[in-house]
């Protein structure tokens, strides 16, 4: 019998910039390993502004030329997504704040982290909104999200192949 798939949502603001890029990197990762149904990936963001919209036209241009496609609609998160996923990834310490602040609403079930903590490559904490720079802020996001979510995706075959189900070194 072959275990539930892991749930994953990455967070940022709007969610039409980073989370659903994130989403597209990992969906892209996961697919190039050969894992898409061991995992169940979305994205979300902490405000409404763009429920219902597509990712960010400049951001799905630059996710294309490296092979990625962006699929979801943005959409806002919710205290359910608390209790549906396992793990929620956050782009920075706003968004971060903003999951925290939403889960002492509940218990919730996902441990929340920041992406970032996943980076193999990079020192960064936290990944930039490219929301108002230009085609450079867009290019350097989809750098960061790539090494973190290959960090991501180890941590987490990691932890599936754990007889326990312990979450390797993640804060929340």
């Amino acid at each position: 019998m072959s275990a539930a798939p892991t749930r994953v949502l990455f967070v940022c603001l709007g969610n039409i910039c980073r989370s659903p890029a994130a989403e597209g990197v990992f969906l892209q990762q996961l697919a190039l390993a050969g894992l898409e149904e061991s995992f169940v990936v979305d994205s979300a963001g902490t405000g409404s502004w763009h429920v219902g919209q597509a990712a960010d036209p400049r951001m799905r241009a630059a996710a294309e030329r490296r092979g990625v496609c962006l699929p979801s609609q943005a959409r806002q998160l919710s205290v359910a997504d608390l209790q549906t996923f396992d793990h929620i990834l956050t782009m920075d310490a706003e968004n971060l704040a903003a999951v925290q602040a939403l889960s002492r609403r509940s218990r919730p079930r996902a441990t929340i982290t920041p992406l970032l903590q996943f980076c193999r490559r990079f020192p960064h904490e936290e990944v930039p909104d490219p929301y108002y720079g230009g085609e450079a802020g867009f290019d350097h996001v989809l750098d960061l999200l790539e090494d973190a979510c290959e960090g991501l995706l180890a941590a987490l075959q990691a932890e599936r192949h754990q007889p326990d189900g312990a979450d390797p070194g993640a804060a929340s």
